[in-house]
Order: structure tokens, then C-alpha cells, then sequence
């Protein structure tokens, strides 16, 4: 035995303590485990994490006023007090006849925490503007929650029965699923409403001599709800009832109506029905039906597949009390697609453990692998107790997250085990190999682990949506990376001061490293220290090639969802009435529900789906528009069914403005391809976009290029006879009034049945002025006698006009906007059409902004978020690497390495043929900090050996050779466990940029760096100098 120790620890050892106290360390890791399992069980699962819209509709209507007086009037007004804020990013705004919508959206820098302040300013802003708005406005209306995604959502269908049965079954299963756990928001969509109508002909009105204000007045005052008083005596005060308002339709029909000496009874007169909104507005059928949704929204922190489970639970048993002919369907479930990408995560986790293992088991003997295994239930363990502390669920990010940690926090493991082998092959004992693992290797690897760490610094620090999105990458591999080090530094040398069996005879410490191979790899190294001009301009070679061909690979934002749902829209010319948008989109829900590809049809007319997923782009209801939801049975299928969709839209539907495109991960960013072109100038900004249009439309990877507005619609214009309106005593506004009565109707009151509220609609038959010829013969009123009709004191006047108009920022906008065809991407398309917009730029008009749009927009403002943070990342990296290093000198060699893996990130997306998107970034950010983590260990390693004694030529020499199996296993290990994650749609481009970064990077390490190293301080092989 050895009488003298080779190594004493100091108090500060945690290794030494661990050992010293194992039923201490035991217990602790016991009670760990016990809470990882807790905590994993009790994490809350969702297909996306939380994210905050920075988004609110504002909505105000102006009876009467044509687009361009509501968006001059109105909309100008209500957006120039918007701009008052510090927080507004933008407004974008659309004026239509009669009604303005805007969308308001914050900074992306605004935090999550302060958007519901932000929300109540705008509120308060708007409320003091009112007195400055046109008189006759209705509104503001505010509308903040766009927030919420109704991932689980059934439809209700009966055949056979009413849309009022329908809404009674919906509304019951309402209440009951709003009993249930984990719910957040649960709403309804599709119910069309009940109305009232009294349709008087207008040639009755004009035989009777009765206005329809006569009709208003003797309704309202038989149907209003006033104070009728009580008794008060000694001992009672008795309210006192008088019956009057109306019960049924058959008393409102029996309503008297006197004009003059003669009494007139309403059902005489007027055919009153009780039926519903005719024609509705909004709509929407499932499979052909009339359908009413129920959407459920999860909770915060809440159980998706607990939800998903109870919900389809009550369905079923409501189901069941059902009469034959009323069905329940789930159209969206997310609750499935969690469920299938946590086993997929299962799946890609196992795997990767399994690899890792495998790697380990061979590289190292089996008891030093069980070691490394043993450590990785307990890392797993604090991950999952930290997350459940800290609120953070188990999602499509933290998933990725996790997979990608566990390449990394194993590393920290095979550094102390592989220094604790080496230490037992030369014949120290295991108390000592495992104290000096600490000494020697601890604040390294606490170095390189917060390097990797401060990677994923950018992610947190991006005040931007992207940012928000996938913050939980950075919180969860920093987790992992940290409890990592800790485990290396505690339990993994109690475990190996368990199992592993020092040598039985003490070796020359360093004869493991003069085999063959290590002959070999020592000679390689010295021909690069003496060849370092050579080497460090082959890598500056290498690295200009990778930049090029980075400029090679498409770019993206985010990837394509798998999801089998298709999302088509289809915009029918400015003007076209519901009526129309209705044949359309039923005739082509007929042609897609005959498709043997598609399992379901949703469609949403006069309106847009509710969000059910969180990349859904919400449309607002528009009464030229129809949004279907197609869902295909299977992947393949769907893209059969999204061409077949195509073309239908170019063969069958020519007057349609046609749309059919997958979902993508991620936030909503509109249309792929988009160009936004402003100016105040509308004729000439119309002629501008349709130039800029047949420019991109002339791209052959671009389809279904369109403007979102530039049409006018028909408009007729009653221009007034001034003079006979005057002495006939009316006004034009007056006039206006009594034809809008007539046209669109006028809620006289309300009827009151139970927990509804009935629109009591006044109007002439629909029928009567289907065509505008009849306008003529409507009429306004009876004077000494004799009818007078609109015709009498009115020039009908055929005209155009805008139908809608869209501002941005105060100033009308046009959209270009287009789908790529195929895989291509849209920055590809935005590239290949930059010279030509470039050309058609500098041909605009003094005044005219042209600015791109779309995902390619909010991936560079994702770019910039993360760009400016990197100051204080490279602040915090050299930091770190001083105190480690000592060394400004060092420090900038380990900096230099970061950029090493841009060469194998560009060979490895152009060989995959995946795309150069904000994942694949993320992959990129995580490589430098795994590339600096292991030229950390190396060059202080390198000075450890100098400071022992070893000239510089033979301590980087020795160094390289010593840290070439940890470094080669750690990297093996990141790499090898990245290749289930490479199956993946969503992190695929990032797995890929890692292992062909990290693959490369680790060569140059080896290489490069002794080489770079040798060529900074001029060593030489005869120099002995201590630094």
C-alpha cells in the first residue's frame, strides 16, 4: 500500500465530502429521485408553451358613411391617438362602409406582465377620444383575447333537428365541461341567432298611408318593462306587476296599431315570424351540416391529456342521453396530438439514452458506464423538480429542450469518470482518484458548463415573440447543465468510489496514452504545432467555404407542422353578398367531402375558424369570405388532398380568390411571402401594387399571388331632389334613416324568453328589393294624402367605390402576397426577387414605403432580438473565461474556437436538405457554447501542465492527447444523442446544424486549436517557459 498520499483534498472538496458522508448522499439522492418522479407526474402538458399576443381589435361602426369617410373620419382619428403610445409597435387598420376595424399590436419587447397595463391605457385613450368622433358612431368596442387556443373543440349535429335544440344540448354541455379540471375558456361558436321579424310590404305601407315609425312607436310601447310600484302597509310592502309585455310571437301579432281614427292589427298587416337571422351573417357546418362548436381552452399550468380525457369522457356519457339523430364529433383534439408527441418524446429520449450508454459502455469499461448511467436518473431527477418549481410544462419546446440536454449533461460525468480511470490505471486508490477528479477538473467543467449555459443566454434575453416562444429552451438545458455539474461533482465520485476497482498493481500514469494510437494521434498533433501556419489557414479556409455555403442553404422561419389539418380560404370578389359566399363554399365542401383523402370538413362561412391552434392567422367575419378546415387522414394524404384543392381552385371556382396551405409551428406570421407597399396616394398606390403583383407573380415558385385589396365595388347613389325633400319637411337624413329601415331592418325591441334576448326586427320582405330596380318604389312617406316613393324625389346614380381599405401606420397599404409552391422557401423567393423589387423601388413615388412582410419579416426581427443581446453575452463569456483562465491571451483562444462548426453546420443542412430557420439557430448558438466548453478544459489543461513543470511544445502536446478521449466521448455523446431528435420536423434542422457543427468543430479543437495556441505564444519545441 502506499504509505505516502499522492493527493490530500482540501476542505472545499464536495467530492471529498460526498464520500466521506454516503448515507448523508444516499439520502439526498433517494429523495431526489422520489421527487423527480413526483414532479414529472405532475407537470402540466401542452402542445405549445404560454405565449402572450401582443394583440387588440378595436371595432367601431358608422351607419351610412362610405369606406373612404369612415377611414378618413374615423379610422385616422382613433389611430393618430394610438400613436401616443410608447409601447405601440404598429397599427393596422381596415375601413369599410359603415364599420373600421383596427388591430393594434405592442412592441414585441413589451413583457407579458405588462401587456394587460398597455390594454387598459389603449382603453382609456380611446374612451376620452369619443367626443372628437363623428356623430352617429357606435363604438369603440375592444376586444383583448386573442390569446386563447380552443385545442380541444367537438361539433354538435343533428339531422332533423333545429339550430334552438342544437344550442339547448351545446349550452347543457357547456355547463357540465365547465365543472371539469384543468379548463380555462369554454365557448360556443356557430349559433346563429333567433330574431323576430315583422316584414311589412311596402306597397301596404304606401295603400294605408302608415310609416314605419307608427309600427316602432305601438310595439316599444307594449313591450318596455317600467317601475309600476307597490303597496306599503305595517307589516307588507307588496310589489304590484301589470301584465303587457309580450309572452309569445301570437301576442305580438295582435299588437294595435291606430293611425288616425282607424285601428290596424299588426298580424293584419305584417307577416310576424319567429325564425332565425335571415340571412346569417356567419355560419358554420361540419360534414355538410348545420353544426354548432364547443371549444375548450386550457387552463394555465393546466393537464392537457387530463383534460383531453375528461372532456371526451363527458361527451360520451352526454352521448348516450342523446336522442337518435343528435351526434357529437371531436373535430380537434389536442389532447392526442400532446399525447403522441410526449410518446414520441419518450420514444427520442430512450433512444438517445440508450445511445449515449452505448457510447459510454464501449469507450470506457462497464463499471466506469454504469457510473456515467447511474448519474443520469439523478440529473433527470433535480431537471424535473426545478421545472415543477418554476411553473415550466412539458412541451414542444422543453421536450426538444430536454432531448438536447441530454447529450450535454453527461459530459460533465464522463470528464470526472474518465479522470477517475485514469487516475486508478496508474495505481492511485479510489479515494484519491475521486477527490483529485475535483480538484482538477471541477471549475473547468463548471466553466464550460455555464459557456454552454450563456449560449442560451440570447434566447432569454430576446425581447421579441420568438423569444417568448422558446424561452424555454435556455431555462431548461441551463437546468440540466447546472444540476449536471453538481451531480459530477457529488454523486458521480460517490459512485465511482463505489464501483470502480483501482489497478491491482500501480502503472506508469502515463503509459495508457503510448499505444499505437495514441503514437499516431501525438505525431499528428506535433505536425500541426509544426505546420501551425499551415493548419490555421487551411481552418481559415474552411471557414470562409462554410460561410459561403451557408449562403447556400434555404432559409425559413419556422417548420411545417405535420398536422393533418389544411387550412383553406377562399375570398370571393369585393361586394359579393353571404348569399353567394354560401353556394361557393358549400359547392366546393361537396367536392372535398367525395375527396377519399379527407376525413373531415369544417366550414366556417362568412367568418373564420376559432383558434385551435396556436399558428392559426384569425380572420375576422366578412361576408365575401369562407375559411374551410380540411382534415386529411393521414400526412401523405394531405398533401394529395392540399393539391387537389389547387386545383379545384384553378379549374372550378375562376372568380375565386383561392387559398390552401398546412399549418406551421410556431407563432402566426401571415402569408409566406408577403410584400407591403404604402402611400397616401390610393389611385397611384393601386397601380404600384398591381406592378409589384405581376412581378411576383412571375416568379414560377410563387402561387395564388393576390392583393388583399384594390378592387372597388358597385355602390348606387340616391342623389336627393334638395328641393322637394324640402317642402315636403324632410331632411336627408331623415330620408336616409327611413331607407335603411326599410332595406336592412331596425331593431324595434327586444323579446324576452328564459335567458335569451330576441331582436324584434322591423323591415320590408327581403324579396322585395333583391334587385335594385324596386328601389325606386320604396317608400318615404304620405303627404296631403298621397304616397311619395324614393323614385319621386330621388336620381338613382350608378357608381364604384372602395369596398374595403387597409392602412398601416396611418397610411393605406397593400399587401402583395403569395404561397411558395412546394418546398421552396419564402426567403428563397424574397432573394430571387430582390433585384427586380430593388429596381421597382427606386421607380416609387416620393412618399411610398415598400417593406417586406410575412415570416421573412419576423425572422429577422427574431435575428435582431437575439443579435442584441450579444454585448452582454460576450461580456459574460470572457468573464467566465478570466476567472477560469487568468488569461486574456487564453481567453481569446477559446473565443476564436466558437465559430469552428460553421464549415460542418453548412455540409450537414446542404447534405439533409433542411432549411437555415430560427431552429436551426438555436442548434447553431448551442454549438458555440459546446465548442468553447471543450477548448476550455484543453487550455487549462494546457496550463495546468505548465504550471507543473512541462515545457509549452510538450504541455499542449500532452494536453491535446490526454483530453482527446473526453473531449471525442462528450462530443460523440451530443452528437449520437441528437440523431432521434433529427426525426423530427420541428427540431430536425437544429439536430442536424449540432451534429455536423459539433463533428467538425471537434476535429478542429484537436487540431486548430494546439496549432492556434502554439502559433499566439511562439512556442517552441526546445521552450521550457512557465507562464
Amino acid at each position: 500500500m502506499n504509505e505516502v498520499p499522492r493527493f490530500a483534498p482540501g476542505r472545499g472538496n464536495l467530492s471529498r465530502w460526498a464520500i466521506e458522508h454516503p448515507a448523508l448522499l444516499r439520502f439526498f439522492v433517494v429523495l431526489i429521485l422520489l421527487l423527480g418522479v413526483r414532479s414529472y407526474f405532475h407537470l402540466g402538458q401542452a402542445e405549445d408553451p404560454p405565449f402572450t399576443f401582443k394583440a387588440m381589435l378595436i371595432q367601431a361602426y358608422w351607419p351610412g358613411a362610405t369606406a373612404q369617410e369612415v377611414s378618413e373620419q374615423l379610422t385616422e382619428r382613433i389611430e393618430k391617438k394610438l400613436q401616443e403610445m410608447p409601447e405601440l409597435d404598429f397599427v393596422q387598420s381596415y375601413a369599410k362602409p359603415g364599420e373600421t376595424v383596427l388591430f393594434v399590436n405592442l412592441k414585441e419587447a413589451v413583457r407579458g406582465r405588462d401587456v394587460a397595463q398597455a390594454w387598459y391605457q389603449v382603453r382609456k385613450k380611446i374612451g376620452d377620444l369619443g367626443p372628437q368622433l363623428p356623430a352617429g358612431v357606435r363604438g369603440p368596442y375592444f376586444n383583448d383575447e386573442f390569446g386563447d387556443t380552443f385545442g380541444s373543440i367537438y361539433a354538435f349535429t343533428g339531422d332533423g333537428f333545429s339550430r334552438a335544440e342544437l344550442r339547448r344540448v351545446a349550452e347543457d354541455a357547456q355547463r357540465e365541461v365547465r365543472r371539469l379540471p384543468n379548463v380555462g375558456k369554454v365557448e360556443l361558436f356557430g349559433i346563429v341567432p333567433e330574431k323576430i321579424y315583422i316584414e311589412v310590404p311596402a306597397q301596404k305601407l304606401a295603400t294605408l298611408q302608415l310609416t314605419p315609425q307608427q309600427i316602432m312607436q305601438a310595439v316599444q310601447e307594449q313591450n318596455g318593462v317600467v317601475e309600476n310600484g307597490r303597496v306599503e302597509n305595517d307589516a307588507l310592502s307588496i310589489p304590484l306587476r301589470v301584465s303587457g309585455p309580450y309572452s309569445d310571437v301570437a301576442r305580438l301579432r295582435e299588437t294595435v296599431i291606430r293611425v288616425g281614427a282607424r285601428s290596424l292589427r299588426l298580424g293584419d298587416i305584417a307577416e310576424v315570424t319567429r325564425r332565425y337571422e335571415d340571412p346569417p351573417a356567419t355560419e358554420i357546418r361540419s360534414q355538410g351540416e348545420p353544426a354548432i362548436l364547443l371549444g375548450v381552452s386550457l387552463a394555465e399550468g393546466g393537464d392537457v391529456l387530463a383534460l383531453g380525457r375528461d372532456f371526451a369522457a363527458s361527451m360520451a356519457a352526454m352521448q348516450q342521453r342523446l336522442p337518435v339523430g343528435l351526434e357529437i364529433h371531436r373535430i380537434h383534439d389536442q389532447s392526442s396530438i400532446v399525447s403522441n408527441a410526449v410518446q414520441l418524446f419518450m420514444q427520442s429520449f430512450l433512444e438517445a439514452v440508450a445511445i449515449v450508454l452505448a457510447v459510454i459502455f464501449v469507450a470506457l469499461k462497464w463499471r466506469a458506464g454504469l457510473v456515467v448511467a447511474l448519474s443520469i436518473p439523478v440529473v433527470l431527477a433535480i431537471t424535473f423538480t426545478v421545472m415543477d418549481f418554476f411553473g415550466i410544462d412539458l412541451h414542444r419546446i422543453s421536450t426538444g429542450a430536454l432531448i438536447i440536454a441530454l447529450g450535454l449533461l453527461v459530459d460533465d460525468a464522463i470528464i470526472a469518470v474518465e479522470m477517475m480511470a485514469h487516475k486508478l490505471e496508474a495505481g492511485w486508490n479510489r479515494y484519491e482518484a475521486a477527490t483529485y477528479a475535483f480538484h482538477s477538473t471541477a471549475f473547468p467543467m463548471l466553466t464550460g458548463t455555464l459557456l454552454t449555459a450563456t449560449a442560451f443566454l440570447p434566447i432569454a434575453l430576446a425581447r421579441s415573440m420568438v423569444g417568448e416562444y422558446t424561452f424555454a429552451i435556455f431555462a431548461v438545458t441551463s437546468i440540466a447543465l447546472l444540476s449536471s455539474w453538481l451531480v459530477a461533482v457529488l454523486v458521480t465520485p460517490y459512485f465511482g468510489h463505489w464501483l470502480l476497482k483501482p489497478a491491482p498493481h500501480a502503472d506508469d500514469e502515463d503509459a495508457a496514452y503510448r499505444t499505437p494510437f495514441y503514437t499516431r494521434f501525438r505525431a499528428a498533433v506535433s505536425w500541426c504545432l509544426v505546420r501551425r501556419k499551415t493548419v490555421i489557414a487551411l481552418t481559415a479556409a474552411a471557414l470562409v467555404v462554410g460561410v459561403v455555403a451557408m449562403q447556400q442553404v434555404e432559409k425559413q422561419f419556422f417548420p411545417q407542422s405535420d398536422r393533418l389539418e389544411i387550412l383553406v380560404e377562399m375570398w370571393l370578389p369585393e361586394g359579393a353578398s353571404i348569399d353567394a359566399t354560401r353556394i361557393d363554399a358549400i359547392r366546393l365542401e361537396n367536392r372535398l367531402r367525395g375527396d377519399p383523402d379527407v376525413a373531415h370538413v369544417l366550414n366556417y362561412i362568412g367568418q373564420g375558424a376559432p383558434r385551435f391552434v396556436l399558428a392559426l392567422d384569425q380572420r375576422l367575419a366578412n361576408r365575401n369570405f369562407a375559411q374551410l378546415v380540411v382534415i386529411a387522414r393521414d400526412v401523405q394524404a394531405r398533401e394529395r388532398a392540399l393539391a387537389h384543392i389547387r386545383r379545384l381552385f384553378d379549374t372550378e371556382f375562376p372568380n375565386v380568390r383561392g387559398r390552401a396551405v398546412r399549418f406551421e409551428y410556431g407563432p402566426p406570421a401571415g402569408y409566406p411571402v408577403q410584400y407591403r407597399l404604402s402611400g397616401s396616394d390610393v389611385p397611384r398606390l393601386k397601380l404600384e401594387a398591381e406592378k409589384l403583383r405581376r412581378i411576383v407573380a412571375a416568379h414560377p415558385r410563387v402561387t395564388a399571388v393576390n392583393l388583399d385589396w384594390n378592387e372597388e365595388s358597385l355602390a348606387v347613389r340616391a342623389q336627393l331632389d334638395q328641393d322637394k325633400i324640402k317642402a315636403l319637411g324632410l331632411g336627408s337624413d331623415g330620408v336616409g334613416r327611413l331607407v335603411a329601415l326599410q332595406l336592412s331592418g331596425a331593431t324595434v325591441t327586444q323579446f324576452r324568453e328564459d335567458d335569451l334576448l330576441i331582436d324584434v326586427v322591423l323591415r320590408t320582405p327581403r324579396a322585395e328589393h333583391r334587385d335594385v330596380d324596386t328601389l325606386a318604389a320604396l317608400p318615404i312617406g304620405t303627404f296631403n294624402g298621397q304616397s311619395v316613393t324614393l323614385g319621386q324625389i330621388a336620381r338613382f346614380v350608378p357608381a364604384f367605390e372602395d369596398g374595403v381599405v387597409w392602412r398601416r401606420d396611418r397610411l393605406p397599404t397593400i399587401a402583395v402576397r403569395g404561397d411558395p409552391v412546394g418546398d421552396t422557401q419564402p426567403a428563397t423567393v424574397v432573394a430571387d426577387l430582390a433585384q427586380q423589387v430593388a429596381v421597382f423601388r427606386a421607380g416609387l413615388p416620393q412618399g411610398f414605403r415598400l417593406e417586406i412582410g410575412g415570416p421573412v419579416e419576423s425572422s429577422a426581427k427574431a435575428n435582431a432580438a437575439i443579435a442584441a443581446s450579444w454585448p452582454l453575452i460576450v461580456i459574460v463569456t470572457f468573464t467566465l473565461l478570466m476567472l477560469q483562465l487568468g488569461s486574456f491571451s487564453r481567453s481569446m483562444l477559446v473565443v476564436l474556437t466558437a465559430p469552428l462548426g460553421v464549415v460542418g453546420v453548412a455540409i450537414a443542412l446542404l447534405v439533409s436538405g433542411r432549411p437555415m430557420g430560427f431552429v436551426a439557430l438555436l442548434g447553431i448558438i448551442s454549438l458555440a457554447g459546446m465548442i468553447m466548453r471543450n477548448s476550455v478544459i484543453l487550455v487549462d489543461q494546457i496550463r495546468q501542465d505548465v504550471a507543473r513543470g512541462l515545457s509549452q511544445w510538450d504541455a499542449v502536446v500532452e494536453s491535446t492527447v490526454r483530453r482527446m478521449r473526453p473531449i471525442s466521448l462528450t462530443a460523440a455523446a451530443a452528437v449520437l444523442a441528437m440523431i432521434p431528435l433529427s426525426r423530427s420536423i420541428f427540431w430536425g434542422p437544429m439536430a442536424v446544424s449540432v451534429m455536423g457543427g459539433l463533428i467538425a468543430a471537434t476535429v478542429l479543437t484537436l487540431f486548430f486549436l494546439p496549432a492556434l495556441y502554439a502559433a499566439w505564444f511562439r512556442v517552441k519545441p526546445e521552450a521550457r517557459v512557465l507562464d
